[in-house]
């Protein structure tokens, strides 16, 4: 299958597989001969090897059936426990496979097929759902009602309306823009997959495929802030810019220029490493959601931003 994007060199592999891979073992083995040296060693080593950078290249391909775990669990790190069906959602993506691609691990792709599991680990994708065309699926339903409520929730009345009548319009398609990696996947790779998604639509809306025209984005950002910062209160003025720190760094850019937006909290709900359990700098970090709502015009300006700060 031909690559989606060119490949790059990016440091730094998922921090969730790190917590779930080596460092049990080497829990195991100090505590079977503390007092050994040889076992010392092995344990420093170990560690450092934990904390040293690796370079890894990535590369995009386009959505396949083989990616429907991976998609699934990055699915799941956005949504955490929302009432959205991520197993409805990851099919549709999977069947528009048009348009989207998915990032892997170049070097493993040389492997054999003995390594089919190494092969298919999708560590971040790219994609996008038309809600206006899929009115009426269960995931797409789920959506907006998933914003809409935490809008009314968190947000003055007018913004509501505002939302609910963007989200209810048929003569101006909505399209859910989708961006999820691990963790420790750099932003650097971002810009080849935006870039890609952004002529797949152009292309789609050419030969009239699902996902053609858009009229707005919505997106739901993976964001945080210092815990001892308060939840902005129902009616009041939204996040400022400086209060809220993104997972996805280049995901500020879209949040400048949105035409709506809003945060809400997901506190309660973040109780795993896809979650994310945020602390810099010994301050605890409060995780959120910040919905955004971008004009399709402004795109081009968006893309010009990330091509300002993440080509490498």
């Amino acid at each position: 299958m031909a690559a989606r994007a060119k490949r790059r060199r990016a440091a730094g592999p998922p921090e969730c597989r790190e917590e779930e891979g080596g460092g049990g073992d080497t829990e195991d083995e100090s505590s079977e001969d503390p007092g050994s040296e040889e076992g010392s060693d092995d344990d420093d080593d170990e560690e450092e090897e934990l904390n040293q950078e690796v370079n890894i290249e990535f590369e995009a391909y386009s959505i396949s059936d083989n990616d429907k775990n991976g998609i699934k669990k990055l699915l799941q790190q956005l949504f955490l426990k929302a009432p959205v069906s991520t197993a409805d959602l990851t099919d549709i993506l999977i069947q528009q496979n048009h348009i989207g691609s998915v990032i892997k691990q170049a070097e493993l792709l040389e492997e054999s097929d003995d390594d089919e599991d190494d092969i298919d680990e999708v560590f971040g994708f790219i994609s996008l759902l038309n809600l206006t065309e899929r009115k009426g699926t269960e995931c797409a339903e789920q959506i907006k009602e998933l914003v809409l409520s935490q809008c009314e929730k968190n947000c003055e009345q007018s913004m509501v309306e505002q939302l609910d009548k963007l989200l209810s319009d048929t003569t101006k398609p909505v399209g859910f823009l989708l961006s999820e990696r691990f963790i420790n996947v750099p932003p650097q790779i971002a810009l080849p997959m935006h870039q890609q998604l952004q002529k797949e639509l152009i292309e789609a809306q050419k030969t009239n495929k699902p996902c053609g025209k858009c009229y707005f984005y919505l997106l739901i950002s993976k964001t945080f802030t210092n815990k001892k910062s308060n939840i902005r209160k129902k009616g009041s003025s939204s996040h400022q810019k400086e209060e809220l720190m993104f997972s996805n760094a280049e995901e500020e850019f879209f949040y400048e220029k949105s035409l709506l937006k809003f945060s809400y909290s997901v506190e309660e709900e973040s109780d795993s490493c896809l979650g994310g359990r945020w602390s810099f700098e010994d301050v605890p970090m409060k995780p959120l959601r910040t919905v955004m709502v971008i004009p399709a015009d402004r795109m081009n300006a968006i893309m010009d931003k990330l091509k300002e700060y993440l080509s490498v």
